[in-house]
């Protein structure tokens, strides 16, 4: 899965001078957190978050009466408190890459980038939801967590055991386990009993950790 895939395209942009209260609400009206910042021949100045204007507020402790807090951020502008070094990723930037970079720079959102064009934004969010479909938190099955050898084949393996009692499989997912000999493979599958595909998958090279029947109501 890509960037492209999950972004949100077109972005929803603010231009630097516009007032850090007229952000705000642009934020709460689109329900977003945060706004890449692109000057008046639409290229890529910056980035500001929702906190980036809250902690630009003054504090409820100051001694300036209402009207003046309300005049000076009137006067403050978004381009007074964006980040001008701005992290990004294009749109075929590979998804778990993108989550890696946000992991590490501690990122709530990536600007998107086709050349010098911006062209979306991805945030957490859209990343967490594209995990979770990769996992199949959204299809109704017979959800499988399998400790299985680190080896050739037994991927293989376990695709024609759930094959050969018809099953279909609507997610499949390989992780690391804590030692390097083994993993887990977590499987979604369609069209067969629980019990069944348990007892026919845990033959001691693969053992099944855990099982959970999930239903579409379960999904709501």
């Amino acid at each position: 899965m890509l960037v492209r895939h999950r972004m949100s395209a077109p972005p929803i942009t603010i231009a630097p001078e516009v007032p850090v209260m007229d952000a705000l609400q642009l934020m709460k009206e689109k329900n977003v957190r945060r706004l890449p910042v692109v000057d008046s021949k639409g290229r890529l100045v910056g980035i500001v978050s929702e906190k980036d204007l809250l902690r630009a507020a003054p504090s409820p402790a100051t001694a300036l009466s209402i009207f003046e807090i309300t005049y000076l951020l009137h006067k403050l502008t978004v381009g007074e408190v964006m980040t001008r070094e701005v992290v990004t990723v294009t749109a075929d930037t590979p998804l778990e890459r993108a989550a890696r970079i946000m992991a590490e720079r501690h990122l709530g959102g990536l600007p998107v980038m086709d050349g010098q064009q911006l062209v979306g934004i991805i945030t957490e969010t859209d990343i967490l939801l594209g995990f979770s479909e990769a996992l199949g938190a959204f299809e109704p099955g017979v959800r499988l967590t399998l400790e299985a050898p680190n080896r050739p084949g037994i991927l293989a393996t376990v695709v024609s055991k759930i094959h050969s009692l018809g099953g279909n499989i609507a997610s499949l997912t390989v992780m690391h386990g804590r030692e390097p000999k083994s993993g887990y493979i977590v499987v979604k599958v369609q069209g067969v009993r629980a019990g069944e595909l348990a007892d026919l998958l845990n033959n001691g090279t693969v053992s099944v950790v855990h099982v959970l029947e999930m239903a579409a109501q379960d999904l709501a």
